[in-house]
């Protein structure tokens, strides 16, 4: 593997220094430097409070804090220190983003604001990676995964769904908001390659999973006056979920007109009726539409039913368990793992999901250990040998 500062994809060339940490800012930095980034992760004395939030290895380098931050290099800086300060803005100097996760009055404390460091280096893409906009009167409040899906109406829909409100069982708002923050500092990266313009960006959690979810669920809400609720009802049916076959689960979905007709004509079921006949007609009876393919369902096993709609061109999947992606073959023939060695032995990586013909991105290389990176980064700035530590 090249090192993280010799990239080979779309954003080789590209510094960032990175101020986050957990898993929001840490996710989009990890896919910068997929993408051939050098990434310089500023770490404080004590480390990414993540490195220690489940299994791995060693201490410090549990598995999420070893996917979220592999290809990057660490450097620890005591910020509390004059010291520390000096180096962070020499570093800022040359680089061409700046990623922190702080709550806006920290890092202004800290003194590395937007102005303050556009004073440094004008041309530098700077992105805030809060959990509420400082812009809202909510500003100042903590936020982590489990509220941010509370407030965005996750565990609302979730009750509708199942009868329960409950939390989604993956750390969707903390991801979803890493590639928000990704999307949005490269958006500004491609003003500034046209302009030369530098610009502060804002990536709000909170904000970023309102819009996510009311892609859909905005529905008639957004009318003047409003048409309906916002919600959009097919995802909430009670009904919609995997359905029961006579050995397991099987998850399919009979929903265009084309692939109704072709399922009625292949199965036939008791309950066929034209009442069905149109996407319009089963939209407004969605519920009802669910419960009666639950009843056909069970009447066949997994395997039929993944053999038969797969040859009508009907979506359908068996359910499987995230350990099962790693020996999934369509996963496998496209390359998504990549494996790279480490001092704790090789780490099967899921690695770049996008495809590019000209530049594509790999994992530039594994996750480094606190401080691993700090005297080789400070001699390639110029720097003196342990400053700011």
């Amino acid at each position: 593997m090249p090192s993280p500062a010799k990239g080979t994809g779309p954003l080789a060339g590209v510094t960032v220094i990175d101020l986050t940490a957990m898993v929001m800012g840490p996710y989009c930095t990890q896919l910068m430097a997929d993408m051939g980034a050098n990434v310089i992760k500023v770490e404080p004395p004590e480390g990414d409070n993540t490195r220690n939030i489940s299994v791995g290895p060693v201490p410090g380098m549990a598995g999420v804090f070893v996917n979220v931050n592999r290809g990057k290099r660490s450097i620890v800086l005591d910020l509390r220190s004059d010291e520390g300060k000096a180096t962070l803005r020499a570093l800022i100097a040359k680089a061409d983003v700046f990623v922190h996760s702080m709550r806006a009055k920290a890092i202004a404390k800290l003194g590395f604001s937007y102005p303050d460091v556009a004073a440094i280096n004008p041309g530098i893409v700077y992105t805030n990676c809060y959990g509420y906009g400082r812009r809202g009167p909510d500003r100042d409040l903590t936020a982590y995964d489990d509220t941010i899906q509370a407030e965005c109406g996750l565990p609302a829909v979730q009750q509708m769904l199942t009868g329960e409100a409950s939390f989604v069982g993956t750390i969707v708002a903390d991801k979803v908001a890493g590639m928000t923050a990704l999307y949005a500092t490269t958006m500004a990266l491609f003003h500034r390659a046209r302009t030369g313009e530098g610009q502060e960006v804002e990536v709000g959690m909170f904000e970023t999973m309102a819009a996510f979810m009311l892609v859909e669920h905005a529905n008639g809400a957004m009318f003047s006056p409003p048409l309906g609720p916002a919600i959009y009802p097919r995802t909430v049916a009670p009904n919609r979920k995997p359905y029961r076959t006579k050995d397991s689960y099987v998850a399919a979905l009979v929903y265009n007109d084309k692939q109704w007709s072709a399922f009625m004509a292949a199965v036939k079921p008791r309950w066929a009726s034209d009442a069905f006949a149109t996407l319009k007609q089963r939209a407004q009876q969605i519920d009802t539409v669910y419960s009666l393919l639950a009843e056909t369902f069970a009447e066949r096993t997994t395997q039929e039913w993944l053999d038969l709609l797969r040859s009508l061109d009907i979506p359908a999947a068996p359910l499987r368990t995230p350990e099962e992606l790693f020996d999934n073959p369509h996963l496998n023939a496209v390359g998504l793992f990549e494996t790279v060695a480490t001092k704790h032995g090789p780490v099967r990586f899921p690695g770049v999901p996008t495809w590019f013909s000209r530049t594509p991105g790999h994992v530039a290389g594994p996750a480094p250990e606190l401080g691993e990176n700090t005297q080789e980064i400070l001699e390639e700035f110029a720097l003196p040998a342990g400053q700011g530590l």
